[in-house]
């Protein structure tokens, strides 16, 4: 994602944009145009920072509307869905946290988080708190990556850091797996 020739604005948009597709990968390919001097670092981290805070949010409203469909609450009978809620409702920054950092956990822990009507403002804070610490880590990370691609790559630091990213998200999906298939306790 060369953003190299466009302004500020439209390369924040790209970045904000690319956050709905791949939130790591993103952040990663982010890092690296700042890296070779293609955009700021301060439009990638608003836009980074704007684009997956917006995720969460939109994460959370589908499962508000989720709650408001008659079929979809077929799915949490009335005194499953307030002790679940109630669980969720006192826990929600440390589940938000703990989500953020876990592979495969946010979808469905932010739409639990909407469907039993967890206090938006809450969970908002909760996220941007996350969203701030993960996403700079990630970033600070990428950029160092990106400088040692840089020196040492020169040209092909591109195939290095699609590498990076690749990894970045195929360790996810296969953490999220492995956590799917551990037998329940």
């Amino acid at each position: 994602m060369s953003l190299n020739g466009h302004g500020p604005l439209l390369q924040g948009i790209l970045i904000l944009l690319g956050t709905f597709v791949l939130e790591d990968a993103a952040t990663i390919l982010a890092a690296m145009d700042v890296q070779v001097g293609q955009v700021s670092p301060t439009v990638a981290l608003i836009s980074l920072y704007l684009g997956i805070v917006l995720g969460d949010l939109g994460l959370y409203g589908l499962g508000r509307l989720a709650a408001a469909t008659p079929w979809a609450r077929r799915w949490a009978p009335p005194d499953r869905f307030t002790r679940s809620g109630d669980w969720l409702r006192g826990h929600v920054v440390s589940v938000v946290f703990v989500s953020r950092f876990l592979p495969g956990a946010r979808l469905p822990t932010y739409t639990a988080c909407g469907y039993f009507h967890v206090d938006i403002r809450r969970f908002a804070l909760a996220a941007v708190g996350a969203t701030l610490i993960w996403t700079t880590l990630l970033f600070g990370v990428s950029l160092q990556l990106g400088q040692y691609m840089t020196a040492y790559l020169g040209a092909w630091r591109w195939a290095g850091m699609a590498g990076f990213a690749l990894t970045v998200v195929l360790a996810g999906r296969i953490a999220a797996r492995l956590q799917s298939s551990e037998p329940s306790v």
